[in-house]
């Protein structure tokens, strides 16, 4: 069954965009009485029917809804700097909504390579993730966050930094606690600078590894949102 992305669903009838008309009408060949699901982003689930397959406003009815769809039971917040090529950013987005992700903010560190990024095209990596994957929530994405910033006003009560500095760190698993929220930060591809750790530990935030081998920063972002759900599951 094909599945749509509306946000702010609201009523018994709802109205495809120009390009989802397109696509459900002439692309899909989908006509009046077909079933089709929905989700809104704010874990709304909905099945509907095509009530008028019109290709530029496609109507439809819904006829069943679920809130809350599959919503989790802690939130995860990965802060990660965008890698220099923003392939492999996206790729880390794309990955990260399939495992299960809530809050991202792109961050500007001492050693960031990449200081302008494209919200819009990522938000749509983001929607098209979230309905590869049936999920009903689209993480939240934050505008590009310069480190200090960042750090002195994350209010979580479990705040994790991880780095390849040097010195005695435990592996991220050994924090983590089910049903329990937490942010991460992952640096850049020359890794967070030694002030930047000490200013976050001033800012309580522990210091974390991820294991003994030396990850690409999309893949530690990844490593992290796999743990975090892995110990939810």
């Amino acid at each position: 069954m094909q599945l749509f992305y509306i946000p702010n669903i609201s009523g018994n009838e709802v109205i495809l965009n120009e390009t989802e008309s397109k696509h459900a009408v002439r692309v899909l060949r989908l006509t009046e009485g077909s079933q089709v699901q929905l989700i809104d982003g704010q874990g709304g689930f909905y099945e509907a029917e095509i009530a008028d397959a019109q290709p530029k406003k496609c109507k439809l009815s819904i006829t069943n809804s679920i809130k809350e769809f599959e919503k989790k039971s802690f939130k995860l917040h990965i802060a990660i700097a965008p890698t220099k090529n923003i392939d492999r950013f996206e790729w880390f987005l794309e990955k990260c909504t399939e495992i299960g992700i809530d809050e991202i903010t792109p961050l500007l560190s001492e050693h960031s390579e990449r200081k302008v990024i494209k919200p819009e095209r990522l938000k749509k990596i983001l929607v098209a993730a979230m309905k590869q994957s049936l999920k009903a929530y689209l993480p939240k994405l934050n505008s590009l966050t310069n480190f200090n910033e960042f750090i002195s006003r994350t209010n979580y009560q479990n705040k994790y930094i991880a780095h390849c500095n040097n010195g005695d760190k435990l592996h991220l698993k050994n924090y983590i606690q089910k049903n329990e929220d937490a942010v991460i930060l992952i640096g850049p591809e020359g890794d967070f600078s030694a002030e930047e750790v000490q200013l976050a530990k001033k800012n309580g935030f522990m210091e974390i590894s991820l294991g003994s081998a030396r990850l690409r920063t999309e893949t530690a972002g990844i490593v992290a949102c796999h743990i975090v759900n892995l110990v939810n599951e």
